[in-house]
């Protein structure tokens, strides 16, 4: 029996070029080299021997891998490339021809079904984590230079006048005509939040309708998994160990599942001996510091998934364990404090493997 191996999965950025092409390769063989036992007494869909159909994509400021199984391989991922495509065109900032930054220069669009429904969708999450969560946050990452690169750290007082001007409600979504109007002038979005969680449930969406039982893509670190591997077992997921990304803490065995990461390692930028991320405090308009260096979400829902993997790292431990209390029919987490102490929710306990400590989160 061939032992059972740990798929690697990277959340990784173009600054690093140099060791994506080499982790994307060791990714897609691994892929190819989990075990395939058929003495489950299952018949399997298909033939557990069978390598995957693969792609590499780059889309969204990073490189994606797409693996599926079965004689529609091909055509689904094919239509999933396109539909990658077509969903960045649509809400990159980066690119001035996409509705997101039409919207931000007008301040009032009419915008697809698709977009709208995002923007009500991320307004709705934000309310619902008491703000930490905002896709108007838009003016600070500029700020930071995470939009295009130029990294710089802001004056206190400059991120004090930008963070007025950061907040969901000024956003309108009128349904008449799927109108969105940015009701400060100074206001400027960001789906980026949720864009590769939404995009992965649209790219498995495209998998079921060809006929594909069993898939697992990973766009950028958004991880979603389409049914079990073709001999019936888990597919297993790692999470990289934020202190050392050539190593993990962990990970999870899961079917039909989205397992998201938000980490400090995965976006940052060095200043004088001080490490810059992505994930920004509204409270002061800083990378967050609150206790928490990676947030694991696993949910049916990875659209949820995403944003709550943002959302959770900025609230911290405390309030990230009573959120999930209150949710616990909608996601799972594995928690790594700045201490190094792992925490899991007992919804996952026993799909977690790991060759380290944890603590189990329980209501």
């Amino acid at each position: 029996r061939i032992p059972r191996q740990r798929a690697e999965i990277f959340s990784v950025e173009l600054r690093k070029n140099k060791n994506m092409r080499r982790r994307l390769v060791v990714l897609c063989i691994l892929f190819s080299f989990v075990c395939f036992t058929c003495g489950c007494g299952v018949k399997p869909s298909v033939d557990p021997t069978e390598e995957p159909k693969s792609r590499e994509v780059f889309a969204m400021d990073t490189y994606m891998t797409l693996s599926a199984y079965g004689d529609n391989a091909e055509k689904a991922l094919d239509e999933a490339e396109t539909e990658i495509k077509r969903i960045d065109d649509m809400l990159s900032t980066g690119n001035e021809n996409s509705e997101i930054s039409r919207l931000n220069k007008s301040k009032k669009e009419a915008v697809s079904e698709e977009t709208f429904s995002l923007i009500s969708r991320a307004k709705e999450i934000g309310k619902d984590v008491d703000g930490v969560f905002d896709i108007s946050v838009y003016p600070v990452m500029k700020a930071w230079g995470f939009a295009d690169k130029q990294y710089r750290v802001p004056e206190k007082d400059e991120l004090a006048e930008l963070l007025k001007h950061v907040d969901a409600d000024t956003i309108e979504c009128s349904e008449n005509g799927r109108v969105v109007s940015l009701n400060d002038t100074a206001v400027e979005i960001d789906l980026g939040g949720i864009a590769k969680g939404y995009t992965s449930d649209r790219v498995i969406e495209i998998m079921k309708s060809h006929g594909v039982e069993h898939a697992l893509i990973n766009l950028g670190g958004n991880v979603k998994a389409l049914g079990k591997k073709p001999d019936s077992s888990d597919w297993r997921v790692a999470i990289v160990d934020p202190a050392d990304e050539n190593n993990y803490v962990g990970g999870v065995a899961v079917h039909d599942k989205a397992v998201i990461t938000s980490g400090g390692y995965q976006r940052f930028f060095e200043k004088d001996g001080k490490r810059y991320f992505h994930i920004i405090d509204l409270s002061n308009g800083f990378p967050a510091e609150n206790g928490l260096i990676s947030v694991t979400i696993v949910s049916d829902d990875g659209t949820l998934a995403d944003a709550l993997s943002t959302s959770l790292f900025i609230m911290g431990p405390d309030k990230s364990v009573e959120y999930w209390k209150s949710h616990t029919d909608e996601f799972d987490a594995v928690l790594v404090k700045d201490d190094g102490t792992v925490m899991v929710t007992e919804g996952i306990a026993d799909d977690y493997f790991t060759d380290g400590k944890y603590e189990i989160v329980r209501q």
